[in-house]
């Protein structure tokens, strides 16, 4: 199984991109888009021109996207699934049920299907939602799910922001699937925490057995500098425009 990176806050070593008209370098900025085997995207970062002109560079086929899992409906997670329903307007889109009323309108705008995930749910093959995960922020309920692959590695998670706590969802993958954590990735909602706060995080977070991770995006550096002191060869530093083989 294969993961790229399509949107995050840095890129892989500010490469440059062959593409038809020359090369040029791909965007960055808030939140997180990552594509799982070409078909299920995973959030839509900030921005749908930046998002499309990234798949562009990296040669992903907009229309061979089968379905997009959000994490929660925040602008930097669903700023680029207008553009790409428009692109795409039969593709699949996994929610919470407890998305906003505006959300779910945007949805059902296109010619998308809108599906409502409260639990554990299949998605396709070896590819899992967590279902809704109460979670909270600035004071109110925060509804987030993850995205869960199985693979002959382990188990991989993605999170987007982990408003829910990022140890309470994958104590909730561990609940509802069989398996040794492989990888945990994506925004990990420490930024600005005192480390003092973090160190109990990573330590359990060996204790639950998660072999690598890749944090990102709202991590905060206090956190992922910890992480990496932490896992040393087994951290990954996630940028755009980088293919990771799980």
């Amino acid at each position: 199984m294969q993961i790229k990176i399509l949107f995050d806050k840095n890129a892989l070593d500010k490469a440059l991109y062959p593409t038809l008209t020359g090369k040029r370098k791909v965007y960055t900025g808030w939140g997180v888009s990552f594509l799982v085997d070409d078909r299920i995207l995973f959030d839509t970062g900030e921005k749908g021109q930046w998002l499309l002109e990234n798949m562009k560079t990296l040669g992903v086929n907009v229309a061979g996207i089968e379905a997009v899992v959000i994490s929660h409906d925040h602008w930097d997670h669903v700023g680029g699934l207008r553009a790409i329903l428009k692109c795409n307007p039969k593709v699949k889109v996994y929610a919470c049920p407890n998305f906003s009323k505006r959300f779910k309108n945007k949805v059902k705008s296109y010619e998308s299907r809108l599906i409502e995930v409260d639990k554990f749910t299949r998605i396709q093959d070896s590819i899992y939602s967590t279902g809704e995960i109460p979670g909270r922020y600035a004071f109110r309920y925060m509804p987030e799910q993850g995205l869960v692959l199985r693979t002959r590695k382990g188990l991989t998670i993605l999170t987007g922001c982990a408003h829910p706590g990022i140890i309470k969802m994958i104590e909730n993958v561990k609940q509802n699937i069989s398996g040794k954590i492989y990888l945990v990735m994506g925004g990990f909602h420490l930024m600005g925490k005192h480390k003092k706060t973090i160190k109990p995080i990573v330590k359990e977070f060996k204790d639950l057995g998660a072999e690598r991770i890749a944090p990102t995006h709202c991590t905060g550096e206090n956190a992922v500098k910890l992480f990496k002191e932490a896992y040393q060869k087994n951290f990954i530093e996630i940028k755009v425009g980088q293919i990771l083989e799980i």
